[in-house]
């Protein structure tokens, strides 16, 4: 059983911030590391006889995006300076993201699109280049379905939805 190199798990996010057409850009080109830290809402609790109880109550997921580089004409960069110099808030930082896994021969493993706020950290940097680092916070909405990767289009399967995120206001 051969293991799945990181780079066919890929995160895209629209850097279109809701317009009438996505803009979906990848996220990971000079990033290190990228981890979605599902943060688990779990209580365990024993009863007077020793025994185990568990409940699971689902996830608050969040990432940190740093370092961002910023590039000539790079749409999420350009999306980002807006908000953190306009200092926007609220429904101005919600946009989509879509997880994709792909095989190594480029086809689709599976796909889910979900909600996110985007909230930059801050603006600055070293002598290596200027820097927007930011964190995504998941939102709810989760759903299962296709993604073209040339055209970097998502397609909701019929009747699948999966949302095992917490409210949907909280927030490679």
């Amino acid at each position: 059983m051969a293991k799945i190199e990181r780079k066919y798990l890929a995160h895209f996010i629209d850097a279109s911030f809701g317009a009438a057409s996505p803009n979906y850009v990848r996220l990971g080109k000079d990033l290190e590391e990228y981890v979605e830290e599902l943060n688990p809402d779990v209580e365990v609790q024993k009863n007077i006889l020793g025994e185990q109880n568990v409940q699971h109550n689902g996830y608050e997921v969040q990432s940190e995006v740093d370092p961002f580089y910023a590039y000539t004409g790079d749409p999420m960069f350009e999306a980002l300076a807006e908000i953190a110099n306009e200092r926007k808030t609220g429904d101005d930082c919600v946009t989509t993201k879509v997880d994709v896994l792909l095989k190594a021969d480029g086809t689709v493993e599976w796909a889910y699109k979900e909600d996110v706020w985007v909230v930059p950290n801050s603006v600055g940097g070293d002598t290596s280049g200027v820097q927007i680092p930011f964190s995504v916070y998941n939102a709810g909405n989760r759903v299962k379905g296709t993604w073209d990767t040339s055209a970097k289009t998502f397609t909701p399967g019929t009747g699948v939805s999966s949302d095992a995120s917490s409210d949907a206001s909280s927030g490679d």
